[in-house]
């Protein structure tokens, strides 16, 4: 096979059947979801499916009220779609790179932009963070995911994980900060030397503070969320 070629090109880039159940890691930043009968996605996370399968938007009062009313302060960001059927799903977000999860009785928070999908029997709920309202442009929401069951989450490159410990908090930007452990309850406090560095309208004075026992997950990027209000 010469070097270059289009055959050598479809051999290294074929879909691979891994045997690895429900969610595989096709490529770092490709989910293929081997489909029997349904997940929650990312809308707008399809990029390619093969078989028989139906995708729904989610209905307005489909988790109940409670949730219908959090989304809608939360705005596009927290939408998710229904993937029912069988087949292979194939799923991606901007490129950024993909981990898969196991849940087994844990909990987790993560980023409502940083979800990528999640099996029907894992619960969830959606957190407001109202105290830094005013002071972020979107990305103000997670997502708490509890239970039993696969989720996928993604990153922009490699994420780094940084253990928490009761002796040593961990400060985050809140752009950077992709996911926590669910015994862990995030405050934002406002850095006022960093304040005075960057200018008073900047968002990179608040931080998260996360204390007690647990871990939180970051990425080496700062996510630009945009509101409603910015158009």
């Amino acid at each position: 096979m010469s070097r270059y070629s289009l055959e050598e090109f479809v051999e290294k880039t074929e879909q691979q059947d891994k045997g690895e159940g429900l969610f595989e890691l096709e490529t770092q930043r490709m989910l293929e979801v081997n489909l029997e009968e349904m997940v929650w996605a990312k809308a707008g996370s399809m990029v390619s499916y093969m078989g028989n399968i139906k995708f729904t938007r989610e209905g307005i009062l489909e988790h109940g009220l409670g949730k219908m009313f959090k989304k809608a302060l939360t705005g596009e960001g927290a939408s998710l779609m229904k993937a029912e059927g069988q087949g292979k799903l194939y799923l991606a977000d901007q490129g950024k790179k993909i981990t898969i999860l196991h849940l087994n009785g844990e909990s987790i928070f993560v980023n409502g932009n940083d979800l990528l999908a999640f099996e029907p029997t894992v619960k969830w709920d959606i957190k407001l963070m109202r105290k830094v309202a005013g002071m972020l442009s979107g990305g103000l929401f997670n997502i708490h995911l509890s239970g039993r069951g696969m989720i996928a989450i993604t990153s922009h490159y490699e994420p780094l994980t940084l253990k928490v410990t009761p002796a040593k908090p961990v400060f985050t930007d809140p752009n950077a900060t992709v996911a926590w452990s669910g015994n862990l309850q995030p405050e934002f406090v406002t850095d006022v030397s960093l304040k005075t560095f960057f200018g008073r309208g900047s968002g990179e004075s608040i931080q998260m503070k996360f204390s007690g026992e647990g871990f939180v997950v970051i990425q080496p990027f700062e996510e630009v969320y945009f509101s409603d209000s910015n158009g």
